[in-house]
């Protein structure tokens, strides 16, 4: 070849096979159930992230042999991660915020007052009823999880009730009103997304239809749940609440961290500045208001006020508040938070999407996609093949996903426990995956109604295309 001839250019990275797609999934389900099997609930501890990289790695050795580079491999991964930044400033600023409420007696007030006002029976209902109306002004499922959330964990300990069950109703809530609201940017998002001059007040209205029968019938079985439910009694109840007492200065003042991040989030203040200006506030609050707590948690009598004050707020917004009072209930409800307490779920979630990301630069995930959707001929098995793609790709790629398609993907990435926000939600609320996952009502139902609704051609709109793209084999889609 003389010197004039060009070069060849380098060759393009070859389609994946369905064998190269359903590999990296097979690899991934595999080790996810031996990390399962050997360590339990404890396996988000780090085997569960050990088990997320490995399958990044087999699926980048499958793009390798397919010719793509290990530089645009790493790109990916890169990419990936990149967009979980948000959300992971946003979990370190929740950390900080759950440490210092607890330092200031937010959470405790909270607790507080929620026990002496909720009746056992309806506890569950009022939970899930609250965090939705709450999801709905805060625009945020993962803001109502992380503040009334936890407080209302800390109540259902408190009046000797599942845990697990109140978790469940947080979710179903907080979920519910997300998804109900202008306010929350996925509702904004996906309108957008669709196009076609649809308004996010339309979108609110169509998603109604599977989110409104799908609350109420949860509220009613959290009403049948919390009927059925059989609490140690008054006694265990006043006790813990004469003990709350006895720990913390319980006053209305101390919900002014709560009112704050309200107020942040009605002027569409950034999360990460409206919770970290929250946890702030709370932690200076808590030296006027709890400062008996704040120099027993510092331990230095030795210190001056304001130094023990800046120490306190320093320890307890990065590695979290620990209550010394000798009650092993109270100080173990209330001895939480610290940006520290979230370095773990960081890392399931960076896993996560880095393998995810990889999953998606080399095809796997459009090869793994088309052969569902060219097999669904009519609208109802159309709706029942994107709400399946997107319940079961939320294992592998919920940060696209679970904006796509509102009705599937967002409400149920809550109920994997390496998403993002199956992640989040337990890390936040203290109670694995597992054990709230039978209790989300809410997340189940919507795209169960949303699939019979495709089928029976309830509230879902026909629009016939133009007649010439009409292809004989197609009528079945405007029938």
């Amino acid at each position: 070849m003389s010197a004039d001839t060009p070069a060849p250019a380098d060759s393009e990275p070859r389609a994946p096979s369905l064998l190269d797609a359903i590999l990296p999934v097979a690899v991934l389900i595999a080790l996810i159930a031996l990390t399962i099997i050997l360590f339990g609930i404890s396996a988000t501890d780090g085997p569960l992230q050990v088990a997320l990289l490995l399958s990044a790695a087999f699926a980048s050795l499958i793009a390798l042999k397919n010719g793509y580079t290990s530089a645009a491999i790493a790109d990916a991964a890169i990419g990936g991660v990149t967009t979980a930044m948000s959300a992971i400033f946003i979990l370190l600023a929740v950390g900080a915020l759950i440490g210092t409420w607890n330092m200031a007696g937010t959470i405790p007030t909270v607790v507080d007052y929620g026990v002496r006002l909720l009746n056992p029976t309806i506890f569950y209902l009022t939970t899930a009823a609250i965090c939705a109306v709450v999801g709905m002004v805060t625009g945020s499922s993962w803001t109502t999880a992380g503040t009334l959330g936890v407080a209302f964990v800390g109540m259902a300990k408190v009046m000797d009730l599942s845990t697990a069950i109140a978790a469940g109703a947080v979710i179903c809530g907080a979920y519910f009103g997300d998804k109900m609201t202008p306010l929350s940017e996925t509702t904004i998002l996906v309108p957008k997304l669709v196009g076609g001059g649809l308004t996010v007040s339309k979108h609110i209205r169509n998603m109604f239809w599977t989110a409104g029968p799908a609350i109420g019938i949860s509220l009613l079985i959290f009403l049948i749940i919390g009927a059925a439910a059989t609490p140690t009694g008054e006694v265990n109840t006043q006790a813990a609440l004469d003990a709350l007492e006895h720990e913390f200065h319980i006053s209305i003042i101390n919900l002014l961290p709560l009112a704050l991040l309200v107020y942040f989030t009605l002027k569409k203040v950034p999360p990460f500045l409206a919770l970290l200006g929250s946890a702030l506030f709370a932690g200076i609050l808590a030296c006027f208001t709890q400062f008996t707590a704040v120099k027993a948690f510092v331990g230095q009598p030795e210190l001056g006020a304001l130094a023990t004050g800046i120490k306190g707020i320093y320890a307890a917004m990065a590695t979290g508040y620990v209550h010394h009072s000798g009650n092993e209930a109270i100080d173990t409800l209330f001895s939480r938070g610290g940006m520290a307490s979230f370095l773990t779920t960081i890392w399931l979630i960076l896993a996560a999407l880095s393998f995810a990301a990889i999953m998606e630069h080399a095809g796997f995930l459009d090869r793994l996609l088309r052969p569902v959707v060219s097999r669904a001929p009519t609208r109802g098995r159309l709706i029942l093949a994107v709400n399946a793609s997107c319940i079961g790709l939320n294992t592998i790629a919920p940060e696209v996903l679970s904006r796509a398609v509102e009705d599937s993907g967002t409400v149920t990435s809550v109920l994997v426990p390496w998403n993002t926000c199956g992640a989040y939600i337990s890390g936040v609320l203290g109670v694995p995956t597992a054990s709230y996952f039978p209790y989300c009502f809410f997340n189940f139902l919507s795209p169960i109604l949303d699939v019979i609704y495709g089928f029976i051609g309830f509230k879902v709109p026909t629009i016939a295309p133009p007649e010439h793209a009409l292809e004989p084999d197609q009528s079945t889609l405007v029938s």
